[in-house]
């Protein structure tokens, strides 16, 4: 992907995944995320994390919003792009259990954008990038 691409992507879903992270549900960590998943047809579907007082039983932003597109009847492998956003940290990056979520609902050549309060500091992977040799089965 050229790098233009790589920024209309971002100037595109940026303001979505920040909207996204003020709708977050974190009072134990006050670590809002918010996240902006592009469709195959344009739409943009938002994701935030959701925390419970039980830290296993919380829901990180990136699999909220693919968890929600999915449940919409959207197919795996059909998304154009991901974004994830978190306002109180330099960068931010998916964690582990996100990572292989990553590997199974979209194309291993999908652009997923990092990003936090500074914009030097962003990150552009693919999910084949994320997590190389990952566990699956395809």
């Amino acid at each position: 992907m050229r790098p233009e691409d790589w920024q209309a992507l971002h100037h595109r879903l940026l303001p979505h995944a920040i909207a996204a992270a003020d709708s977050a549900w974190c009072p134990h960590s006050e670590f809002p995320v918010g996240a902006a998943l592009l469709t195959s047809d344009g739409e943009i579907i938002r994701g935030c994390n959701v925390e419970n007082v039980s830290y296993g039983l919380t829901n990180c932003a990136e699999r909220s919003a693919l968890f929600s597109a999915i449940s919409q009847g959207l197919a795996p492998g059909s998304f154009k792009a991901l974004l994830v956003y978190a306002p109180r940290v330099p960068v931010i990056s998916p964690c582990g259990a996100c990572r292989q979520v990553l590997v199974e609902l979209l194309d291993q050549q999908c652009p997923v954008i990092c990003v936090g309060h500074d914009a030097a500091a962003t990150r552009y992977w693919t999910v084949e990038q994320l997590l190389p040799g990952a566990f699956s089965e395809f």
